[in-house]
């Protein structure tokens, strides 16, 4: 049995493709294969992601042609008009067949379809995944492979020191593709300052000396914006990585998290037991996307 999961998108979105086809290949005791071909994109510099998995420990087997011949379905990998074709129509002619017996899978839903996980025959799935529910039952092994592959820098050791001792809340502000790309600017929209004011506020009357640390691909327009009468600290530069600022926002003890995959991600981590999660209610700008199995149950919405 195959199973191949088509990885795209920032580090979040790659985790949760990772996370949900590694429960699968569990279930079904069988090696999960990763397509990574849509990260080599040829579109404009800013669409074009990198492929963070590797720095974590997580068992990467990259899916060949070879792999796709085995599973007598079109290579995904090839563009040209002959492979297109050929895979619509192996995708129509499965439309007909109940989903988890479908070799080509794409996600019904954005929220969770139980039924992915009743898969038992060698398949291609393409979504986005973001529910808990996929992994939920494989939970420890998830978050084992979610750890760092390499020690951290020096300077992340030491935050990671600086959040672990103290009362420290990780506020994440995501803005950039959010705001420049049409597109992903229509589909999410930006977390606005008011939730961020209420999110600090609610936090404040929680918790007991909190020191706030910030993170942004926009810190200039946080420094600017963030008006919090407690300590802070701003973390993200040009010199520290993607994945390592997510361990630092793992490590903090409560989380304030954008509409945003990364800080989901930062905040689901998060080993506190006695974690606060704030999180945006609107998720998405658009408002036919079902978003129920998305935020875990036990954080706060606002």
């Amino acid at each position: 049995m195959i199973i191949i999961v088509r990885i795209n998108g920032g580090l979040g979105n790659q985790m949760f493709h990772y996370a949900m086809g590694l429960a699968i290949s569990v279930l079904n005791k069988t090696d999960l294969l990763l397509d990574v071909s849509s990260l080599k994109s040829t579109e404009k510099e800013e669409t074009k992601r990198e492929f963070l998995l590797p720095y974590f420990n997580v068992d990467i087997k990259i899916a060949e042609n070879k792999d796709f011949s085995r599973m007598k379905i079109p290579n995904t990998q090839k563009t040209n008009l002959f492979s297109r074709i050929r895979r619509w129509e192996v995708r129509f002619r499965e439309s007909f067949r109940p989903l988890h017996e479908r070799k080509f899978i794409a996600e019904p839903y954005f929220n969770f379809c139980p039924d992915i996980l009743k898969i038992k025959n060698d398949c291609y799935l393409s979504g986005a995944w973001q529910s808990e529910k996929y992994f939920k039952d494989i939970e420890s092994l998830v978050r084992e492979n979610f750890t760092l592959k390499n020690s951290p820098t020096v300077k992340t050791e030491a935050l990671i020191e600086k959040v672990s001792g103290c009362n420290s809340v990780s506020i994440h502000i995501r803005r950039k593709d959010y705001v420049n790309i049409q597109k992903t600017n229509h589909l999410h929209g930006i977390c606005s300052l008011e939730y961020y004011n209420q999110a600090v506020d609610l936090i404040c009357k929680k918790v007991n000396n909190p020191i706030f640390f910030i993170f942004s691909d926009d810190i200039d327009w946080a420094k600017a914006n963030l008006k919090i009468n407690c300590p802070l600290f701003y973390v993200s530069d040009k010199n520290t990585l993607d994945y390592e600022e997510l361990v630092i926002m793992s490590n903090c003890k409560h989380n304030i998290i954008a509409n945003s995959s990364f800080s989901w991600w930062g905040a689901w981590l998060n080993k506190n037991e006695n974690k606060i999660v704030i999180t945006p209610k609107e998720w998405f700008s658009v408002k036919n996307i079902n978003t129920d199995d998305l935020i875990p149950k036990d954080w706060l919405i606002i």
